[in-house]
């Protein structure tokens, strides 16, 4: 069965580091992009970071940039979100999503469970 576990979500002070890990299995991970989103009580969903499959590529929130670092480990199946000068706003839970877009295959979307980061004041 396919799973992304998330991992590393928790307490942390204004202006402190966090490190989220995605864990992924049951499907091949390589072939997938791999993203981060987070969500906020009473917002939408919204995307906070992504990587292409290779790894070659990378975008973010115009809010997270020059914070947070998306990086993969095919070896490992695991995908991570490096999360620095930690806000207030950045308080959501964090949901892993992996991505295939390579037509003719038709595009496929999984979903970690997510991991709840609450950043103090």
């Amino acid at each position: 069965q396919v799973q992304l576990v998330e991992s590393g979500g928790g307490l942390v002070q204004f202006g402190g580091s966090l490190r989220l890990s995605c864990a992924a299995s049951g499907f091949t991970f390589s072939n997938y992009g791999m993203s981060w989103y987070r969500q906020a009580p009473g917002k939408e969903r919204e995307l906070v970071a992504a990587i292409t499959s290779t790894g070659g590529s990378t975008n973010y929130a115009d809010s997270v940039k020059g914070r947070f670092t998306i990086s993969r480990d095919n070896a490992k199946n695991t995908v991570y979100l490096q999360m620095n000068s930690l806000k207030s706003e950045d308080t959501a839970v964090y949901y892993c999503n992996a991505y295939r877009k390579t037509p003719p295959l038709p595009p496929r979307n999984y979903w970690g469970q997510g991991t709840q980061v609450t950043v103090s004041s």
